[in-house]
C-alpha cells in the first residue's frame, strides 16, 4: 500500500484542470484545513474533495468501483470504515468553521460534461 499516492492522482488532476480551464484559481492540500482538501478556494470559503471510490466508500450503489475486495474482509473492512468515518468528521469540522464542500468521487469523473456542471455551479 506504500504505493497508493494521496495526492496528485488521476481523477485529481483530471478536476485541476478542469477547474483550472474554468479560469478558478485554488490552492492544494492546505494542512491547516481538517482532511487536507484537495482543491482549496480560500476566498470563495470553498473546497473540494476528490474521493477514489474504492478507499472511501462510495456509498452509491450503482458504482462498482467500491465494491468490498473478496479476500481479507478482516483486513479492508475495519480499514475502510475507519477511512469513510474520518471523512465525514472532517466534513463535519469543515462545514462548523464555515467552509462549503464538494465532493466529487473517482467514477463521477468519467462524464465531465456533468462534472463541469457540478464545478460551475458549486464555484458560482
Amino acid at each position: 500500500m506504500s504505493r497508493v499516492r494521496n495526492r496528485d492522482t488521476k481523477p485529481e488532476l483530471l478536476v485541476r484542470r478542469l477547474v483550472h480551464g474554468m479560469g478558478y484559481r485554488y490552492r492544494l492540500h492546505r494542512s491547516e484545513l481538517p482532511g487536507k482538501p484537495d482543491l482549496v478556494f480560500p476566498a470563495r470559503r470553498k473546497v473540494i474533495f476528490v474521493h477514489g471510490c474504492f478507499w472511501h466508500r462510495h456509498p452509491d450503489p450503482t458504482c462498482s468501483l467500491a465494491r468490498l475486495p473478496k479476500s481479507k474482509l478482516d483486513f479492508w473492512g475495519p480499514k475502510l470504515e475507519t477511512n469513510r468515518k474520518r471523512d465525514e468528521s472532517n466534513l463535519a469540522l469543515l462545514a462548523e468553521l464555515g467552509w462549503k464542500i464538494l465532493e466529487v468521487w473517482e467514477c463521477q469523473t468519467k462524464n465531465r460534461e456533468d462534472l463541469q456542471t457540478r464545478v460551475g455551479e458549486f464555484l458560482g
